[in-house]
């Protein structure tokens, strides 16, 4: 049984500013996507590509603010050096599922399911080294992600031409829900959480090798 830290956090309460936050940066880049405001900031094209106003450079910096305050509340990981090799790890296998997944260059019967089930596995790696980032990381995703899809819904029904409505090149004719399930649902609700689990572990363990006070805990049952 594993007792909890005596400064323990509250996860849920510590993911409300940055989800308000990140929020706030998804209605901001609809809106210049709207508005047909600088590209370079406001990407409309298909997957917003580079865009320098978005919510993916979010991942990285708020994992870093996650993991500082969890390693010096004592929640910090099992082993620093065993936390950056997971995540590591886990970047592979998340690399290696989307190529499963999307690549055309690969066929074989079922190659998205097992895309699909190489990222969820990705994303159940970094656990097993710092069970409370990788928990509040995954919160944070879906508070992230979720109002994306929303967003997507409507940009989809209204063809609003923003990136959240673009379709890839070559991609086929289909119904709104098909179509929904593939370019707003299962990228957003599958792959871009596990990105946010993953990279923020990668970056958040790397920055508490360098900055943090930690203390190690042995791992909790998820």
């Amino acid at each position: 049984m594993t007792l909890p830290a005596l400064n323990a956090i509250p996860l849920t309460r510590l993911i409300v500013v940055p989800s308000a936050i990140t929020l706030l940066v998804t209605l901001m880049r609809l809106v210049g996507e709207v508005r047909h405001w600088w590209p370079a900031l406001f990407n409309p094209a298909a997957g917003g590509g580079g865009a320098l106003v978005g919510i993916t450079w979010l991942v990285p910096i708020f994992g870093i603010y996650f993991a500082l305050k969890l390693s010096r509340a004592g929640e910090g990981p099992v082993g620093v050096g065993k936390a950056n090799g997971l995540a590591v790890l886990s970047v592979l296998i998340l690399a290696a599922g989307s190529l499963v997944a999307i690549a055309p260059q690969v066929q074989f019967p079922g190659k998205q399911a097992v895309g699909l089930l190489l990222m969820v596995a990705a994303t159940a790696l970094p656990f097993k080294a710092w069970s409370a980032l990788s928990k509040t990381l995954l919160m944070y995703g879906y508070a992230a992600r979720i109002p994306v899809a929303i967003v997507m819904f409507f940009a989809i029904r209204g063809s609003w031409g923003t990136h959240y409505d673009a379709l890839p090149p070559g991609f086929p004719e289909m119904s709104f829900w098909p179509k929904y399930l593939q370019i707003a649902v299962v990228p957003q609700l599958i792959f871009w959480v596990a990105f946010t689990v993953i990279v923020g572990v990668l970056f958040g363990s790397m920055a508490t090798t360098l900055f943090g006070r930690r203390k190690a805990v042995p791992p909790s049952h998820w």
